[in-house]
């Protein structure tokens, strides 16, 4: 059988919009032995370079390529010689180094997670080489940089599972006759949450403590007060509530996305058995489900980007 005519354009005719390629999922365990006391930080890596010509892209000319494997070297040696304090500063080590040692990266852009092991204490004294990894969400970062240009860098929290099983409703909701769903004035309320937040300068900024502050105020706005909690009338306003807490108390931040993602919970009918069912037994339902997501940022530092 005649095989097909293959049709070439040629490169005139064409325009690279965008070339980068890199290294993901690059995992990796770092220690600091200070004598007995040891200090860990887990992470998860993924670097993308650009570089200032896209030849072995339209040409196969390699020439150029600094090759994927030589990029998970960089990241392990720099944990090695730099240590990691910080997600937030190994990532901008990575973009530095990249960027410093081949003046052909015009681009550099590092992702960093850290699993969140926590050391372990026993009646409030902290073991020494011990932890336990707890649920209490990923903290994540990026970084990018351009030659000659001064790092930015995002950092956020991820999969961090939140619950409430009352002081939550949704009332006076558009309606019409694809409408179904009741209003409700209370109602449990479960969603996972995905934040990230920039910075302006990154200029002696305590990461650590920023993160713990955003993650204690993201508890706070959705919670309420520890005796009584606090209505939230939507998904929507809980998300203002958290972005707008989190601006208030941290100052270096310029714009914070936060996103809902809903987890519905259907009360079970038990007439059947016998059984009266006051929203005491309800099971989840995983698919479809809701999303809300709200980008805030402050007009002075829009403005001044304008």
């Amino acid at each position: 059988m005649q095989q097909p005519t293959v049709c070439h354009l040629p490169n005139e005719d064409v325009e690279v919009l965008n070339s980068e390629y890199g290294k993901n999922v690059i995992k990796l365990l770092r220690i600091r032995r200070d004598d007995k006391k040891h200090c860990i930080k887990e992470v998860e890596a993924c670097v993308h370079i650009r570089l200032d010509s896209v030849n072995e892209y339209l040409h196969g000319d390699n020439s150029a390529v600094i090759p994927t494997d030589t990029m998970k070297n960089i990241v392990l040696a720099l944990a090695k010689c730099k240590g990691i304090q910080t997600i937030e500063q190994f990532a901008l080590d990575i973009c530095n180094h990249l960027i410093s040692s081949y003046c052909h990266v015009v681009y550099v852009k590092a992702y960093v997670q850290e699993v969140p092991w926590r050391r372990l204490e026993k009646n409030g004294i902290p073991h020494v080489h011990s932890f336990i990894c707890v649920p209490e969400g990923i903290r994540f970062c990026e970084a990018e940089q351009c030659q000659n240009g001064c790092p930015l860098v995002i950092s956020g929290i991820k999969e961090l599972k939140l619950k409430k099983t009352t002081q939550s409703g949704f009332q006076g909701f558009h309606r019409d006759k694809y409408t179904t769903i009741p209003e409700r004035t209370d109602r449990v309320f479960s969603a996972e949450l995905f934040c990230k937040w920039s910075y302006g300068e990154c200029q002696d900024i305590d990461f650590d403590c920023v993160w713990d502050i955003v993650h204690e105020c993201v508890l706070e706005a959705f919670s309420g007060p520890p005796d009584c909690g606090e209505y939230s009338p939507s998904h929507q306003k809980t998300v203002n509530n958290i972005q707008m807490l989190i601006l208030a108390r941290v100052p270096q931040i310029q714009e914070i996305e936060v996103t809902l993602n809903n987890i519905y919970y259907d009360v079970i009918d038990l007439k059947k058995f016998g059984l009266t069912n006051d929203k005491e037994v309800l099971v989840p339902v995983d698919i479809p489900y809701a999303s809300y997501t709200c980008t805030l940022g402050r007009k002075k530092c829009l403005r001044e980007q304008a």
